[in-house]
């Protein structure tokens, strides 16, 4: 909650890591905060008071002249403090530029100049850690901020809420948890966990983008290769917004960072090809056949994935016969007839599922429809998500406005919105409020109205609207993994709920991050290795050892074509396993 506060003013570690007695904790907490209060301070205390070691972070706007004196004086004064209770002002860290500039008057004279002296013994030239221990600067003296410095002027297509783009940016506070591998669980962050490179990290990220945003002199100052090769290998997967401690959302500062790339270098011609994902599928589904037939034989599969950029070891999703929309539209009359008057639920038609996953839309709305509940499609854009995906912003925030618009009206607590396909269902809660201009409002109305199906039917089983006894008692095992998105702005626990309705299936979810394909990016052919070294992380082994006859579920279509690229098995929507189930 401290690293979220909006605004300049930070909780700043500067005095974070003191140690005393146990015993003389209460009145070295009181003193503390006595000399804080002679400068108009406050702090928060967390942290280790069991063991002496208490983490005291005062509130300092860095960025003034005022800030920086005030953040040596504290530092100073604590230090005095700290030193009249025989503490320790590294109780748990170490000292660094920070802290090393009070070594000698912690340790005392004689004690420093041993230090100094074994420093210089064993280093004479000075190489290693210059400055870090002994002889170390002012702290203020090296500090990120220059005091003072006009703020650069940012305009963005994002709205950031109670804070700039680069507010957001310095959000992150260097804690590394951007660092944990795949043993630790979560999803952030996906490529540094495949290529153990400090650049891959969230943090990397948000460290160049605050250096060049604060110090560039171009007028676009997103205009920077550097800042294209760090942020390259994010992919999108969100987990950072819900697993940093910080929750920089670096997904959004990528997206934001390519619109105003491309404003300088122009937008690739691959990007372009994905951007208009849902125009040029709609132009291939008028011979559906014959762009199978060009897709699946290698020959001109090969030639267009070179043309268009894509890794040719990677297959390429096909279209059904039909669209969803089409189906819908010559099947409404039936539907119509046939709702229970449950409740009325509106889906979102999304550009995944009305063309190449036109049977799991059609098995979304027959189950719904089965459950007793009447279903509604409208005539609607596309999500907008492969647009947002390749920085095309100005035109998603277009499409996003006619959705909010058109939706405002429809869409309710009693008549909530519903989707397929995570990534394109929850642009509505997540980006579309932060996208859209003068129908903010309404988007954040309508965010509180929109669901995954997963998510909609676990919480009808909740209220007891759904039932064990509407489903099959045959015995099943699943593997459940979650898509990224899902994770961070939902949950996966809805779909284990849901296939867990039948009495007798078993659900365990795979502790897996990303899957590696996030969007187009396991596509294109400068990413197509990481994506797979990434799967093979968690995902691909514990969907080969699974036991024979173990269904593989995946509510995203990018996880469910990675698992098949890279197993070979075929991963259902939890909606296809949940309607097969009905009694």
């Amino acid at each position: 909650m401290l690293s979220n506060l909006p605004g300049d003013e930070k909780a700043v570690p500067v005095i974070e890591d003191t140690a005393v007695d146990v015993e003389d904790l209460p009145a070295y907490i009181a003193d503390f905060n006595e000399i804080l209060k002679q400068y108009g301070l406050y702090s928060v205390h967390y942290a280790h008071a069991g063991s002496g070691e208490i983490h005291l972070r005062p509130i300092i706007n860095l960025k003034t002249s005022e800030g920086n004196r005030l953040f040596r004086k504290i530092a100073e004064e604590i230090a005095t403090l700290v030193k009249k209770y025989n503490g320790s002002l590294s109780g748990e860290h170490g000292d660094g530029r920070l802290r090393g500039e009070f070594i000698r008057q912690m340790v005392g004279e004689k004690n420093y100049e041993l230090m100094r002296t074994l420093k210089y013994t064993w280093d004479p030239e000075n190489i290693f850690n210059p400055q870090k221990i002994v002889d170390t600067p002012s702290m203020n003296s090296m500090l990120r901020y220059e005091p003072d410095k006009p703020a650069p002027t940012l305009k963005t297509i994002f709205h950031f809420p109670d804070q700039t783009l680069l507010q957001h940016a310095e959000q992150c506070n260097g804690s590394g948890d951007c660092r944990k591998t795949q043993l630790s669980g979560g999803t952030m962050c996906p490529s540094y966990m495949a290529t153990r490179d400090e650049k891959d990290t969230t943090r990397a990220r948000a460290n160049i983008l605050r250096e060049f945003l604060s110090n560039s002199t171009k007028e676009n100052k997103f205009d920077h290769k550097e800042i294209y090769e760090v942020l390259d290998l994010c992919l999108a997967c969100k987990g950072c917004k819900s697993e940093c401690p910080s929750n920089v959302d670096m997904a959004k500062l990528k997206m934001e960072f390519l619109q105003h790339y491309h404003d300088a270098n122009g937008v690739p011609f691959r990007n372009r090809l994905i951007g208009n994902y849902a125009k040029m599928n709609n132009l291939a589904a008028i011979a559906p056949g014959i762009y199978n037939w060009m897709v699946n034989t290698k020959a001109t599969s090969n030639l267009i994935k070179r043309i268009s950029g894509f890794a040719t070891d990677r297959s390429m999703p096909t279209l059904q016969d039909t669209t969803w929309r089409k189906w819908f539209a010559k099947n409404k009359p039936s539907l119509g007839q046939h709702g229970g008057g449950k409740q009325t639920v509106y889906v979102f038609c999304d550009e995944f599922t009305n063309f190449n996953d036109t049977h799991i839309g059609i098995k979304a709305v027959e189950l719904l429809r089965k459950l007793g509940y009447t279903v509604v499609m409208t005539d609607h854009p596309e999500s907008a998500r492969a647009y947002m995906s390749k920085g095309m912003l100005r035109k998603a925030r277009s499409i996003a406005e006619k959705n909010v618009r058109l939706f405002k009206d429809l869409i309710s607590e009693e008549v909530p919105l519903l989707g397929v396909e995570p990534s394109a269902i929850l642009s509505f809660r997540d980006e579309y409020p932060d996208l859209v201009g003068g129908e903010f409002a309404d988007a954040k109305q309508l965010a509180r109205n929109v669901y995954m199906v997963d998510e909609f039917l676990s919480i009808a089983a909740e209220k007891g609207h759904i039932h064990q006894d509407m489903f099959s008692r045959e015995p099943r095992k699943i593997k459940l993994h979650g898509h990224c998105q899902q994770k961070a702005l939902s949950s996966v626990l809805h779909s284990k709920k849901i296939l867990s309705l039948p009495e007798n299936y078993s659900v365990e979810i795979i502790p897996s991050g990303c899957c590696g394909m996030a969007g187009s990016f396991g596509y294109e052919k400068e990413h197509y290795g990481l994506s797979m070294q990434i799967g093979e992380l968690v995902l691909f082994p514990a969907v080969r050892n699974a036991e024979e006859g173990t269904l593989i579920a995946a509510p995203g279509t990018s996880c469910r074509h990675q698992i098949k690229d890279g197993t070979g098995k075929h991963a259902l929507h939890p909606v296809e396993i949940l309607y097969a189930a009905l009694a």
